[in-house]
C-alpha cells in the first residue's frame, strides 16, 4: 500500500489472502471479466430483486446517488474489493428505502410516531463522542441506534424474531467479523461492534447524501456538492428512520455523529426541540487522529491513499465544521446546547454524565450510575489497542494550521494538548 511523497502515513496492508485475491481479480478485470457494476439501474434492479419490493418513495434521492456514482467512478480509484463493498452498501441502502416504504404503507402509525426532545451528541471526530454516547446508553430511558439496526433499520419480513433474537443481529455480527479480518487495527481507532450503539450517519446513508462516503472514498466532487447543498431533505428522511426505530422500541432518542456538527442547521430545522451536546478537544489532536482514521478506512477501498491531500481535506473540513456550527449556535436557543470538554470527560466521565442529566432535566437513577461504572471498568481507554498518529504524516504544519482555530478555542475555552 503506497502513500504519496511528503506524507509519512502508510496504511496497514490487507491480509495476504485478500491481496492475492485482488491480484487475480485485477487480471480478470483486464481481460474484461469480473468487473463489479456501479450503475444506477443495476443497483436499483438488485435492490428490488433482494427485497421483492418496488416502491422507493420520493425521487430526490436519485440526484445524490448519481453524483456519488459519477464521483466514485471518476475519482475514487477503487480496487475490485472496494467496488464490491461499495456496491453492497449502496444496494443495502436502497433495500432499506424499499422496506421503509412498504412498512409505512402497511403501518401509517409510523409516520405519526412522536420524536420528543431527542438528544444528539455532536463534535469534531475524535473528541469523545463515542465515549459519551456509550456511557449515556447505559440508561434504558434513552434509546440509541444499535449497530445491527443501523445496517437494517426495518425488520426482516420473512422470518421475524425467533426465540427472542432478531435475525438482523446475525448480519451485523458477520459484518463485524469481516471488518476484524480485513482491518483489525481499525478497532483501536473506532470500535465497530454489532451490539453496540452506532452513529446516526449510517441512517443518513440511505438518502445518499451522507458524509460517510468521503470517510471511505476519495470523492472530492461529490464532497464539495454535499457540503454546498441543502441537507434538510436527507435529515427529513433520517427522521423517518428514527420514527421507524421508535415504533419498534420506544424511548427518548439518543443520537450521535460528528457529522451533525457540519449540518446543525438542518438538524435543528427537522428536530426543533432537540437537545444538543457538543464535545470539544484541541483541533490539532482531532485533525491528526481523524486523518489516520480516514486513511485506514480508504485503504479498504483503494490502493491509493493520498496522505497529503487527505490532510488538507480534513484540516479544511474541521475548520469549516466548527465555524459553521458557531454561526448556527449564534442564532439558536442557547438552552438547547450543552458543552463537554474532552479532557474533563476523560478525567471524570461520571461527573460529566451527571452534568448532562441536569441539562436534560433527568434524574440519574442509582442503578444507571452503577451500570455506567461497570461499563467504564469493562471498557478502559486503549482496550482495542493504541492509535498512533501525527499531523506531519499528512503533510500538515501545526504552526500554520493551529491559529486558524483560535476563534473556536476562545469561544469554548478549548485547551491545547501536547
Amino acid at each position: 500500500m503506497r502513500g504519496p511523497p511528503g506524507g509519512g502515513f502508510r496504511p496497514p496492508p490487507l491480509p495476504l489472502p485478500v491481496r492475492a485475491g485482488l491480484r487475480a481479480w485485477r487480471a480478470l478485470g483486464r481481460a474484461g471479466l469480473a468487473r463489479v457494476a456501479l450503475d444506477e439501474e443495476s443497483l436499483l434492479a438488485a435492490a428490488r430483486r433482494r427485497s421483492g419490493l418496488e416502491r422507493l418513495g420520493d425521487e430526490p434521492f436519485r440526484e445524490p446517488l448519481r453524483r456519488l456514482l459519477a464521483s466514485a467512478e471518476g475519482e475514487a480509484d477503487l480496487h475490485p474489493l472496494g467496488r464490491l463493498i461499495l456496491r453492497q452498501s449502496l444496494v443495502r441502502a436502497l433495500v432499506n428505502r424499499l422496506r421503509l416504504e412498504a412498512l409505512a404503507e402497511r403501518h401509517p402509525e409510523i409516520a405519526r410516531q412522536a420524536v420528543e426532545a431527542p438528544v444528539f451528541i455532536v463534535g469534531l471526530q475524535r473528541t469523545g463522542t463515542t465515549l459519551l454516547h456509550r456511557l449515556l446508553t447505559c440508561d434504558p430511558q434513552l434509546r440509541p441506534l444499535l449497530a445491527w439496526e443501523a445496517l437494517n433499520p426495518a425488520p426482516f419480513p420473512q422470518d421475524g424474531a425467533r426465540g427472542g433474537r432478531d435475525p438482523r443481529m446475525r448480519v451485523a455480527e458477520a459484518a463485524e467479523r469481516g471488518l476484524r479480518y480485513l482491518a483489525p487495527g481499525f478497532f483501536a481507532i473506532h470500535p465497530v461492534e454489532a451490539h453496540a450503539p452506532e452513529e446516526d450517519v449510517l441512517l443518513i446513508d440511505a438518502s445518499f447524501a451522507s458524509p460517510t462516503v468521503d470517510a471511505t472514498l476519495q470523492v472530492p466532487t461529490y464532497s464539495a456538492w454535499l457540503r454546498g447543498s441543502d441537507q434538510r431533505p436527507s435529515y427529513r428522511f433520517f427522521r423517518r428512520l428514527v420514527q421507524l426505530l421508535l415504533w419498534q422500541r420506544p424511548g427518548r432518542y439518543l443520537g450521535k455523529t460528528p457529522h451533525h456538527l457540519e449540518f446543525l442547521d438542518a438538524l435543528l430545522a427537522v428536530f426543533p426541540d432537540a437537545r444538543v451536546i457538543q464535545t470539544h478537544r484541541d483541533p490539532m489532536r482531532v485533525v491528526a487522529s481523524y486523518c489516520s482514521m480516514m486513511g485506514h478506512g480508504r485503504a479498504l477501498f483503494s490502493d491509493r491513499v493520498d496522505a497529503v491531500g487527505l490532510g488538507r481535506e480534513i484540516g479544511e473540513r474541521a475548520l469549516g465544521a466548527v465555524t459553521r456550527a458557531m454561526q448556527v449556535r449564534d442564532g439558536a436557543d442557547t438552552c438547547a446546547f450543552a458543552d463537554v470538554a474532552y479532557r474533563d470527560l476523560v478525567a471524570d466521565p461520571l461527573k460529566q454524565g451527571r452534568r448532562i442529566y441536569d441539562f436534560l432535566g433527568l434524574s440519574l437513577p442509582a442503578g444507571t450510575e452503577a451500570a455506567m461504572q461497570r461499563w467504564l471498568a469493562d471498557n478502559p481507554q486503549g482496550r482495542h489497542g493504541v492509535h498512533r498518529y501525527r499531523l506531519e504524516d499528512f503533510g500538515l504544519d501545526p504552526a500554520r494550521l493551529s491559529p486558524l482555530f483560535d476563534p473556536y478555542r476562545r469561544r469554548f475555552g478549548v485547551e491545547s494538548e501536547p
